[in-house]
């Protein structure tokens, strides 16, 4: 996703793979995490180890993109079979070198590499508890928190996949988990399953990876979803699951965000192709909030498969209104508030030809801060629109998120004190129309979710304060 103005971002990607043929597996996560690299473009990692040979990692992670922090040399110079990898965006947690992952722990039982995408809303409690009994920490992630629960649960324990399942009986929040132990590679999603993870195989070799769309960058089939509260272990014997941490179906609270706008649009999560969701959050709009108009354009990228279904269900011409900067990155220099680079324009630009005259109706994900909106729609009628409409494929955000999503606390977000209406005065456009809450579960195929940041309502208690970044204080 790049860089993005007035956006929720999600936490990170992880990637994981056992090649039982021996074969070195870090370029295939270096592609696989470049698949990723819309979920986290803060800093990412790889780390590898050989099941056959010393227990020695090999581990290599920086600040920045996968292709600017890997190249064919340090790729080829990190050997092993067995690995995993990891891609950030930091919630909770400096963006500083040492917060990058994966993590690698050297302990009484071997090594321990692992890879956490989500938030924890206990870590507080935990870290304290641990340090207490002598754990110090290099970091302010709650991921390293989560890998030495399992480090120390292991060594009372028989085998590293039971020592995740009693970690994870301590544990409250999001996570989606790629571990791996000298010769196991153990997958696990949170009893809600707030993040998507998946299992691939290719050949000789098995896969975990946040979303399905790495499976098919590196030519691997998908064999399916692990289900949320399951811990998955792959090794030499095949695939074991665990399931006694299950919640009941109805239960569970999957982020309804990762169909509307975290991930890519060619996966499938939990058996829904995010596509499609998407296609459908635009037909709901048309149905619940039409308007004459001329022409339907999305905001890019996640806007337009929402344009595509509202113009479909409208019979209203869909548009391509708007020209992308692909290269605007993570290192993209944000201009001073008084020069006229405009950042918004910086990243996008309108196709005069195609608005000219033109009522139009615009489609975005979401309206977080609302600081960038106003300033789309007032390129849109510069352009010569005649009317703008703009329709959100999402409900208005009224409540921040503790699992994993950057979401702002209360008093940021644009429609936690403001009426629709006058959020329309705000941003500037002629009208203004958002997902209904009721529509949401539809989007994930009738499967439950949280949709904790549109209600105030979430599927386990919050905690008491806004704990996101609390030990860089």
């Amino acid at each position: 996703m790049t860089w993005e103005p007035d956006k929720p971002h999600e936490e990170c990607g992880v990637f994981g793979i056992y090649d039982f043929d021996g074969n070195d597996v870090a370029s295939t996560i270096y592609y696989g995490l470049f698949a990723l690299q819309h979920r986290g473009q803060e800093s990412c990692g790889i780390a590898v180890s050989d099941t056959k040979g010393p227990r020695k990692v090999d581990l290599l992670k920086g600040m920045g993109l996968v292709n600017e922090v890997f190249d064919q040399n340090n790729i080829s110079s990190l050997k092993g079979n067995i690995g995993v990898g990891h891609c950030r965006y930091s919630t909770a947690g400096d963006s500083i070198p040492g917060n990058a992952q994966p993590l690698v722990l050297n302990y009484v039982k071997g090594t321990l590499m692992l890879a956490h995408n989500g938030n924890l809303i206990n870590a507080n409690e935990l870290r304290e508890e641990l340090a207490y009994t002598g754990a110090i920490f290099q970091t302010t992630i709650d991921s390293e928190v989560i890998a030495y629960l399992i480090a120390r649960e292991r060594i009372k324990t028989k085998t590293a996949e039971q020592a995740v399942v009693n970690a994870m009986k301590k544990l409250k929040g999001a996570y989606a988990l790629v571990v791996s132990s000298p010769r196991k590679l153990i997958g696990a999603r949170d009893p809600y399953g707030f993040k998507p993870l998946c299992i691939g195989k290719r050949d000789n070799a098995y896969i975990l990876a946040s979303e399905t769309c790495a499976l098919d960058t590196i030519g691997a089939e998908f064999v399916r979803d692990v289900e949320p509260g399951e811990v998955v272990t792959i090794d030499e014997k095949g695939i074991r699951s665990d399931k006694s941490m299950c919640l009941k179906p109805d239960e569970q609270a999957r982020c309804v965000f990762e169909y509307i706008y975290f991930s890519r649009p060619d996966t499938y999560i939990d058996g829904v192709n995010v596509y499609d969701s998407r296609i459908m959050a635009g037909k709901f709009l048309a149905m619940d909030s039409p308007v004459d108009a001329d022409i339907v354009v999305g905001v890019p990228e996640s806007g337009n498969a929402a344009a595509m279904g509202y113009a479909m269900q409208s019979g209203i011409p869909y548009g391509t209104a708007f020209v992308k900067n692909s290269y605007v990155g993570r290192t993209f220099i944000k201009p001073q508030q008084k020069s006229r680079e405009s950042s918004v324009r910086v990243k996008l630009n309108v196709l005069k030809e195609v608005v000219k005259g033109k009522r139009v109706i615009m489609i975005d994900d979401s309206i977080v801060r609302g600081t960038t909106s106003d300033r789309i729609v007032q390129m849109v009628r510069d352009a010569g629109a005649t009317e703008v409409h703009m329709r959100i494929s999402s409900p208005p955000f009224i409540s921040e998120c503790y699992f994993g999503t950057d979401i702002p606390s209360k008093d940021q977000l644009i429609a936690n004190h403001r009426t629709i209406d006058e959020i329309r005065d705000v941003i500037g456009c002629d009208s203004l129309g958002y997902l209904k809450v009721e529509r949401l579960e539809e989007l994930s195929g009738g499967q439950a979710i949280c949709k904790g940041c549109f209600t105030g309502e979430y599927p386990l208690e919050p905690p008491t304060e806004d704990i996101r970044g609390v030990y860089q204080k």
